[in-house]
This record gives structure tokens, C-alpha cells and sequence, in this order.
């Protein structure tokens, strides 16, 4: 039985397992819709990897740092913004970012929001042959025919005729002719261009895209690509106090709407039928007529091992085992003075152009906006180092010096943008996948979903539905992919899926 007044006999429309971002957001948009909804989440709080985590005053980002897309006064409405308006919840109360920096190992790049700001600075910096500024003329029609897609709702991977149809009206017609650059990737797209072995250029996307769809240029594919490189473009939120300050207003809205959240509460299996499944969790039984799994494929495979979704999912769970990644983050609070002189609160830091990426040859710099006293006490600043990972060298006995020495990298080589951070830092941890696996219950510590290539994403994404009726995957393991605008985008499928087989089924 739960330890609230809700009974084990109680019918929820439909249930949410896992308390991130693709999780809340689906069960906000069905919650406003007028279906009765329970999130169950396992960690203390809701976020999942987009979450934070709180010691000695400071409130820490555990993954993303920004929102991406949810601001309401953008020029067209942003995929964010669109949600809060139509669930009802305030606009976001934070700094709109405008821009960040990257430090590339021979030169500096700003990376402005403002287009025009942007299109001078890489000219400038990254190269202004008739080569250049084709490529760049490349990615920015792709960014701008496949935002508009997004924001229009394209389903993938389309499943029936209907989808197509769909996607078609999403598309605007002058923009059919980029979708055969839809087999394509980034690195064929450079090489066309005679660019791939242009460093600068190299290194500064090959950080993008790592960050954005956590693969090589030479895997990538092209239009996620070009959407990745452009985010700043549809607009960079800090929200006030971080993620925890986001948080905050989106639990207070969802439980105001009537949404029920049940957070240390791990799912342990799903049996039944559609119209009426039992959900066996750790503070008892609930029953619902629909259910959407928030939470890694793997997970969702594990806790609904009796239902059909199971099977269906073992030839992608085999295919993508080998394309999971981890991350490193090193977590400081530090005085304001370690943190001056600086344009931007976001860095990004790339070491050598021949070394791979991860493991601090490559890295991300955030720092709370001054006098946000949700992210740190007066007169100081919650700052995060973060850098991609393999998961393979994290579970030996080895652990804890590894930890150590990739905690003290981190902090050295972000002395590049902040000479003095840590010399006086009053808290210094490390998470590791280690951390990742304890704390955000993902197997093996891996975070973010598979590194994304062109078998395994758009139309060879999982698919939301592959569960059959009733039973629904939403996340960073479906289509889109990782991020905070791709797991609005993937609730919203969800979400209209769900509305639609509720009223068939009544």
C-alpha cells in the first residue's frame, strides 16, 4: 500500500514511470488534458538526468545546465515555451543566455546567439573561403527546415501512412528537397566541402555534436547535426536556481493540476493487459489503463519483462549495447572572486585537436548567475565541469584514484577560463557513472541514451509505440534523442498517443 490516501483499488488513466524530463512533461500534457496521472520516480526528487542534486547550501546541475527552446519571446513560439503555454504553467523565470565560449587549443571562438553576431564571429575565427561559407550556408538551411519541422511536431520513426501524411504537412514543401541529406553525415557533408581535415573547424563541431547527439563527426548524422550546432539559435535558458529552481515550479504546477508524484519509489514490474495493468513498486500496488515508460530502454525492458514491449525491444536493447557513453562531473562551490572577468557563464574547452574526445579533452564549464542564492550562498557560486566518458574503465579496483585524478584534471584545465577556481573552493565533489548508476538508476552509469549514428536514429529510432496498446516509451532511447528540447518534443507524441487511445477505448 502507498503511506498516502492513495489506494491500491484506485484506476489511474495512465501511469509514468520514471521523473524526468520526457516523463513529466508527457504527464503534465495528459494531466492538463483532464486524465487523472501518478509519476513514479526512484530518486528523491524529480529530474532524472536533467535533474540536481543539493550539499552545503549549493544547488548542483547533475546534467543539463540549460533549457533549450522555452522561451516564449523567441520570434516563433519555442518547443518549450509551447508546452508551458498549453499545460498551463508559468514562462521561465531565468537569463536567457546569449551565447558561450570555446576554447579551442589555438584559438578563441565565441559562440553568440544572436545570428548575425554568430555568422561574423565564425568567418572570423574559423575560416571565410567560398569552401567555408558554403558549409555553413549548408547547416544553417538544414538547422532552419528541421526546427520548423520539430516545432510543427514530425513524428518519427514513421509506423503507417498516417505518420507520413503528418510529416509532410510538417515539412514545408520548399524544404522537401533536404530530406536527402537524411543518409548523410556530418563528415561526409565536410569532406564534400574539403573542410574534414580543417582542425579548427573539426574540434569546435566535433564538441557540438558530442554534446548533442554523443557521436563523431564521421557518425553523426548531418541534419541532427546541424539542429545540435545551432541550439543557441532557438535559445539557451539558465532557469533561476538552476535546474532545482526549474523543478520546483514544474512539480508545484503538475500537483496543482491534480497530478500525483510518488518520488523514492522504483517501479519493479508491470503486468496486466490495456485498459487495466498493475504496477508492482516499492511502496505498493497501483493500477492504470495506460502506461508510459520514461526511463532507458533497458530499464523499461527489465520492469515490464512479462508484457510484449520486452521482446520488441531486445534487437534494439543488442544493436545499441556497444554505443552507450557515461559522464564525469566535477561539482565546486567557490567565492564569486574565483569566478570573473569572463563575458558568459558557459565555456567549453577542447584540449588537443588529436586526442579523442572525453575524459577532459573536451569539457564543459557552467557557473550559476551571481546573486542566485537558490544555486549558492551569498557571495558564492555553484560551478560544473563536465566531460564525456567510455563506461568500460569505471568498475575496477582502480576506482577511487581514477576518480581523483579526473576530478583534479577537470578543475586544472578549467583554469584556462577562471585562473583561481578552487584555490579557495569551500566544497569539491566528483560524480562518475558510478555515481550515475547509485543516484539516477541507469544501467551501468550510462546517461543520455546511444551515441546516435544513421541505423539507429529518425526512422530507425525506437519507436514510441513499439510497446502496442497502451503501453508507451518516451526518452532519450526514442526519437528524438537526448536533451531537454528532444524530450518535449518526444512527450508531446506520447501524450497525443495516449489521448487518442483513451478515447477509442471509453
Amino acid at each position: 500500500m502507498f503511506r498516502t490516501k492513495v489506494q491500491d483499488t484506485h484506476l489511474f488513466d495512465v501511469a509514468i514511470i520514471g521523473g524526468g524530463l520526457a516523463g513529466m512533461a508527457t504527464a503534465l500534457r495528459l494531466q492538463a488534458a483532464g486524465r487523472s496521472t501518478i509519476v513514479f520516480e526512484a530518486h528523491g526528487h524529480a529530474g532524472g538526468c536533467a535533474g540536481y542534486y543539493r550539499k552545503r547550501g549549493f544547488s548542483f546541475d547533475v546534467g543539463a545546465t540549460t533549457l533549450v527552446d522555452f522561451e516564449a519571446d523567441s520570434g516563433s513560439e519555442g518547443v518549450g515555451a509551447r508546452f508551458l503555454r498549453e499545460v498551463g504553467a508559468p514562462p521561465l523565470r531565468g537569463e536567457a543566455l546569449p551565447g558561450y565560449t570555446a576554447w579551442l587549443p589555438d584559438r578563441v571562438v565565441h559562440l553568440h546567439r544572436d545570428p548575425a553576431l554568430w555568422h561574423a564571429e565564425r568567418l572570423a575565427t574559423l575560416g571565410r573561403t567560398p569552401a567555408h561559407v558554403a558549409f555553413w550556408s549548408l547547416l544553417d538551411g538544414l538547422a532552419a527546415a528541421f526546427w520548423q519541422a520539430s516545432r510543427a511536431g514530425v513524428r518519427l520513426p514513421m509506423r503507417r501512412p498516417a505518420d507520413a501524411l503528418h510529416n509532410l504537412r510538417a515539412v514545408r514543401p520548399r524544404h522537401l528537397p533536404l530530406a536527402r541529406y537524411a543518409l548523410t553525415t556530418l563528415g561526409q557533408a565536410m569532406r564534400r566541402f574539403g573542410l574534414r581535415d580543417d582542425k579548427p573547424l573539426a574540434g569546435l563541431l566535433a564538441m557540438l555534436v558530442e554534446d548533442t547527439v554523443h557521436a563523431t563527426l564521421d557518425e553523426a548524422p548531418l541534419i541532427n547535426s546541424a539542429l545540435g550546432v545551432t541550439i543557441r539559435g532557438a535559445g539557451l535558458t539558465r532557469h533561476e536556481g538552476g535546474m532545482h529552481g526549474f523543478w520546483r515550479s514544474v512539480v508545484a504546477h503538475y500537483r496543482a493540476l491534480g497530478g500525483q508524484l510518488r518520488s523514492g519509489c522504483d517501479v519493479r514490474g508491470v503486468t496486466g493487459l490495456p485498459g487495466h495493468f498493475t504496477l508492482q513498486t516499492r511502496l505498493g500496488i497501483c493500477h492504470a489503463r495506460q502506461v508510459v515508460c520514461a526511463v532507458p530502454a533497458e530499464t523499461a525492458a527489465r520492469i515490464c519483462h512479462t508484457l510484449p514491449v520486452a521482446h520488441r525491444l531486445e534487437r534494439y536493447l543488442r544493436r545499441d549495447r556497444a554505443r552507450l557513453g557515461g559522464a564525469v562531473v566535477a561539482f565546486l562551490g567557490v567565492p564569486d572572486e574565483e569566478i570573473t572577468d569572463q563575458k558568459f557563464t558557459h565555456h567549453q574547452l577542447l584540449q588537443d585537436y588529436d586526442r579523442p574526445l572525453g575524459d577532459g579533452n573536451n569539457m564543459f564549464v557552467s557557473v550559476s548567475a551571481p546573486g542566485d542564492r537558490l544555486s549558492a550562498p551569498a557571495g558564492h557560486r555553484a560551478v560544473m565541469i563536465s566531460t564525456h566518458t567510455s563506461l568500460a574503465d569505471w568498475w575496477d579496483e582502480d576506482y577511487a584514484q581514477r576518480k581523483k585524478e579526473i576530478g583534479e584534471r577537470l578543475v586544472h584545465l578549467a583554469r584556462r577560463v577562471y585562473p583561481h577556481l578552487g584555490d579557495r573552493a569551500c566544497f569539491f565533489e566528483v560524480g562518475t557513472p558510478r555515481s550515475y548508476e547509485r543516484f539516477a538508476f541507469r544501467p551501468a552509469g550510462a546517461v543520455g541514451g546511444p551515441h546516435q549514428s544513421l541505423d539507429n536514429t529518425n526512422q530507425r529510432a525506437i519507436p514510441h509505440d513499439l510497446g502496442g496498446p497502451g503501453v508507451w516509451l518516451v526518452g532519450d532511447s526514442t526519437w528524438p534523442g537526448l536533451g531537454t528540447v528532444a524530450c518535449v518534443l518526444g512527450s508531446r507524441i506520447v501524450a497525443e498517443g495516449a489521448l487518442k487511445w483513451s478515447s477509442r477505448s471509453r
